[in-house]
């Protein structure tokens, strides 16, 4: 599951704002009344303009408090356009983006808690630049891709839902990893999917007020820590099923973009980084090494659809990430007997110096990926 997020109320595609997020080289905005001063601090979220020409705009934002934050651009409905997480304090980083004309929030979240402090901004006139056409083949094939992933998802989710059905505690075990490999895949670009996300893969501690506890993680304490399968389970199974069969509709309408490709994909790595490397995403079961290679190889998957365009913008920066995906790849290969199974060691087996072996991998990875996205929408001078 990616890390909590302000609440998505919507799902309705609306291709308004492509975001980018990390280093931009010369040639982005360049203009100041396109440069956007965040300052955020534990009780402030300050803006240093209320309004700006719909185009290319740069976010530059300073975290003065003494929490680590988080700073979104969001929808008036409160669906996440982008996302820049963990932002330490006394750090800056930027968000360049392409906005077409209309309403949005800037939300800073201090803490990365609740649902942040937020400024109203208004994006005026201006168009957005035409985008390379090889793009808009690489988000068709990205698609095509999670449309594949989610049409081979159902048939796993529903052999494993009738094993929790059937009361068969060892079969439902068998069957719950390889039913998520295909859902963890699409995890780049989770978002666009609406609410599925915190319906299918929420963990307790990501509930939010009021919120029911469903999806897979809900299943995996059943089966693996209270070690039986209860008549709630039972129907808990059949909502995983609509559920899922609601994201494999969703597909086809989502608002996936260049730029939501490679951020999500830089942004799934941090949360393996600081989050799922320390065991809690799979507490239960211990399969957190199927998720991980699944996280990879749909972070792969984005990156070799762009690549293409970010080759001839950034070619030192391709060169670095072909090396720092085989490497991580090398190392997952270490928990695996066969390279062509899913059949990885349990994470409760993977000691803490290998652990952070791991996340060292994937902050190696992470940091190049994060101007994948600048890569791919500016030419470099």
């Amino acid at each position: 599951m990616r890390a909590a997020r302000l609440s998505v109320l919507t799902f309705t595609a609306v291709a308004a704002l492509t975001a980018v997020t990390g280093c931009t080289e010369k040639g982005s905005s360049g203009d100041s009344d396109r440069v956007i001063d965040v300052t955020a601090t534990d009780s402030k979220c300050e803006v240093s303009k209320k309004a700006f020409p719909a185009g290319h705009v740069e976010l530059a934002i300073e975290n003065k408090g003494s929490k680590v934050t988080e700073v979104y651009v969001l929808f008036p409905d409160d669906r996440i356009v982008t996302e820049r997480e963990n932002i330490g304090p006394g750090t800056k980083q930027k968000v360049t983006a392409e906005v077409k004309a209309g309403d949005y929030t800037i939300a800073c979240k201090p803490g990365m808690k609740g649902d942040g402090i937020r400024q109203e901004v208004k994006a005026t006139g201006g168009s957005v630049a035409q985008r390379d056409p090889r793009l808009d083949s690489a988000v068709a094939a990205y698609r095509k891709y999670a449309q594949e992933q989610a049409d081979a998802t159902l048939p796993l989710a529903k052999t494993f839902a009738a094993a929790v059905k059937a009361g068969d505690l060892e079969a439902a075990k068998e069957a719950y990893a390889p039913s998520r490999i295909g859902w963890e895949r699409t995890e780049p670009v989770a978002e666009s999917f609406g609410d599925i996300d915190p319906k299918v893969d929420v963990r307790a501690d990501g509930l939010e007020g009021g919120q029911k506890w469903t999806g897979w993680h809900r299943l995996e304490k059943s089966l693996w820590q209270d070690k039986k399968i209860t008549a709630e389970d039972k129907t808990l199974a059949d909502q995983l099923i609509t559920d899922l069969t609601d994201w494999q509709n969703r597909v086809g309408k989502a608002d996936i973009t260049p730029t939501s490709m490679a951020n999500g994909a830089k942004e799934l790595l941090d949360e393996v980084a600081t989050g799922k490397v320390t065991g809690e995403e799979e507490r239960y079961s211990h399969t957190d090494l199927v998720d991980f290679k699944a996280n990879v190889e749909g972070a792969e998957k984005s990156y070799e659809l762009l690549k293409p365009v970010a080759k001839e913008n950034n070619a030192a920066l391709v060169t670095e990430l072909d090396k720092q995906f085989a490497a991580l790849n090398t190392l997952l290969d270490k928990y695996r007997a066969d390279k062509t199974s899913y059949d990885f060691t349990s994470y409760d087996k993977v000691g803490d110096g290998d652990r952070k072996q791991l996340s060292d991998g994937v902050n190696a990875l992470a940091e190049p990926l994060s101007k994948l996205a600048a890569a791919v929408v500016t030419k470099s001078s």
